[in-house]
């Protein structure tokens, strides 16, 4: 008898009675992918997993609204990232490139959950003997910290129920399998099996669960795309390989904001927490450097110093090249037109090269200012003052807007020892300008190239 098959698409996880070309859920085209389904076995079979009780109807009133519980993880800028900490029954998805160091947050938190909880470390890439010489080096021995080198969804779930632990890390979705299904692991049939079974887990027995999930080559989790919308929570951990700074984001939180950072630093014994960040990335910094220039853009409600750096250079062929790294290419290309229109810069036939230091991205409109003053500062070849920082959004007429928190940016430029800042002429709200930190307004881009070049 011939199989039963289904379609799924890669995107979304959408599922289709048959193979089409775009994705009616998505409208993506050569996404819809076909696999076998097995045999599903009746409900209450010996060897089905269940992990959570049938629910009943209730009314909205008889529903307690406790708060969530929340817990440290030990690290402060991890528990930054989450809202305030873990929630007790929660499940969070942690993605990042190979080598970034997921497994050893993961494994270095266990330090300090081990010590008020019971922790399970469940591993289908390495031997419990590898992870017990990784715990060697980042100097954890938490004494309920338990190892478990396992692949099969069944033997995880047997294994929790067993051990009742109050944590689960799963280290990755992509290497675990149920034996319902015939497709291999990191599937999109088994990676949504598996995701729910450790959702049920989560929501069912108060447990807070932690897994790892591989990224594919255009940076986003791998696996279907349902995956981010059954979790609870979904953290990238972001950085450059030859770079030891590391930043993890939040892109969706149901328990806090989104737009908070945290930053780490890799060090011989793992991650250490960078508390001023801003410090970190401004270390180093050349003075008297043409192309460069210092900007405040707000993670969430910390205010972070960045430097801007920018090589404007002569093109050698009939079209400039323009690269960009830590912003947005078109917002790059937005500016640079302006600068040519409105500034009076002739650097449409050169090439134009941005790079944001410490591997941060900007992607607020406050730092369009200090971009366009590297490139201004590079074009000229003159320095911009060693002790100024720019901030303000640049419109397509020239004119310099108004940015949101700008008393808080103002206050953290001062407490770094900056004593000039270029902003707007105009502001929202009442602003209080700390003592020794000179505001120099400006309307348009070329009062600002005036003032500062």
């Amino acid at each position: 008898m011939k199989a039963k098959t289904l379609f799924y698409c890669t995107q979304c996880g959408n599922e289709t009675p048959k193979w089409q070309g775009k994705c009616p859920a998505c409208g993506e085209w050569n996404t819809v992918v076909e696999q076998p389904v097995a045999q599903t076995r009746k409900s209450g079979s010996k060897n089905s997993v269940s992990v959570v009780p049938q629910s009943v109807p209730k009314r909205m009133n008889e529903v307690e609204s406790g708060d969530e519980l929340r817990f440290h993880t030990g690290m402060s800028e991890l528990d930054r990232v989450l809202g305030g900490g873990a929630v007790k029954g929660s499940l969070v998805l942690l993605g990042g490139a190979p080598g970034i160091g997921k497994s050893t947050l993961m494994l270095q938190i266990c330090q300090q959950l081990s010590q008020f909880s019971k922790v399970l470390y469940v591993s289908g890439e390495e031997s419990e003997r590898q992870i017990k010489l990784r715990a060697e080096r980042l100097r954890v021995n938490g004494e309920n910290l338990y190892l478990l080198a396992e692949n099969n969804l069944e033997h995880v779930v047997e294994a929790v129920h067993q051990l009742a632990p109050d944590v689960l890390i799963v280290d990755s979705i992509q290497t675990l399998y149920n034996g319902d299904l015939t497709t291999a692991p990191g599937s999109i049939g088994q990676v949504k099996e598996c995701t729910m079974t450790l959702m049920q887990l989560a929501k069912g027995e108060g447990l807070t669960v932690f897994v790892i999930g591989h990224i594919n080559k255009e940076g986003s989790i791998a696996g279907p795309k349902v995956l981010e919308h059954m979790v609870d929570c979904v953290l990238y951990f972001e950085g450059e390989q030859n770079m030891s700074h590391r930043i993890l984001r939040a892109a969706k939180n149901r328990f806090g904001a989104t737009n908070e950072i945290g930053v780490f630093e890799m060090q011989d014994i793992g991650l250490a927490e960078v508390p001023n960040p801003s410090e970190a990335l401004l270390a180093g910094r050349p003075l008297d450097a043409p192309g460069t220039c210092v900007t405040c853009a707000m993670e969430g409600v910390r205010p972070v110093l960045a430097e801007v750096q920018a090589l404007v250079v002569p093109s050698n062929f009939g079209t400039p090249r323009r690269t960009s790294n830590g912003f947005d290419y078109n917002r790059v290309m937005l500016v640079l037109a302006v600068l040519e229109k409105r500034g009076g810069l002739l650097i449409g036939n050169c090439d134009a090269y941005i790079n944001v230091i410490g591997g941060l991205y900007l992607d607020e409109p406050a730092a369009d200012l200090a971009m366009m003053i590297a490139l201004a500062s590079s074009f000229r070849d003159k320095s911009v003052p060693n002790d100024l920082v720019a901030i303000g959004e640049v419109g397509l007429t020239g004119e310099l807007r108004s940015v949101s928190s700008l008393g808080q940016r103002l206050s953290e430029v001062r407490r770094l020892g900056f004593t000039k800042c270029i902003v707007p002429s105009r502001s929202s709200g009442k602003l209080v300008v700390p003592d020794g930190l000179e505001l120099i307004r400006v309307d348009n881009i070329r009062q600002a190239l005036s003032a500062i070049l």
